[in-house]
């Protein structure tokens, strides 16, 4: 009776350790190498790069201006003098103040993007998963949420090939 006791576990623990089918992605390659990831970021480095040559001509120009003041400066009354610098100090932070706007704006619609891809890659994961067969599919990262997996277990080439499919189609 033991026996057969014993040979039921066994024979359970087997079938139930087989159905557990596992695998991890490397989520910083699944991410960095997701086409539509490269795209947002070659989008932003051009928003970015028409950002810096606009305040590199705003810098350009308030320079110019502040030496045409300079020079423009010695000439006139002393009340003149000061009541056109305070202006250019005004004008100068007013220009700052604009431009920190801008960057911030810039800043929080590239996190949005890449917020929503992520949330966006998780769940395609999810899917992938589920219709893949898997019980679990781990996140491997530099944080170490999977320190060590068999090469056979990283479906990250298979998910990300699945992912730029998807995003080709669309």
């Amino acid at each position: 009776m033991k026996k057969i006791i014993l040979t039921a576990v066994v024979a359970l623990v087997t079938f139930s350790c087989q159905q557990n089918k596992i695998a991890f992605v490397d989520n910083t390659k699944l991410i960095n190498e997701y086409q539509e990831k490269i795209d947002i970021e070659a989008k932003y480095k051009t928003k970015i790069e028409t950002f810096d040559k606009k305040t590199d001509s705003l810098s350009k120009a308030f320079q110019s201006e502040a030496q045409s003041f300079e020079s423009e400066a010695k000439s006139l009354p002393q009340a003149k003098a000061q009541e056109k610098y305070n202006a250019l100090l005004q004008k100068r932070q007013m220009m700052g103040q604009q431009l920190q706007m801008e960057e911030q704006q810039l800043s929080q619609e590239s996190q949005k993007e890449i917020d929503s891809l992520i949330k966006k890659v998780r769940s395609f994961v999810q899917d992938y998963g589920k219709k893949q067969g898997y019980t679990f599919v781990l996140g491997s990262n530099d944080a170490g949420s999977v320190l060590y997996g068999e090469e056979s277990k990283d479906i990250t080439s298979d998910v990300l090939k699945a992912l730029n499919d998807d995003y080709k189609a669309k």
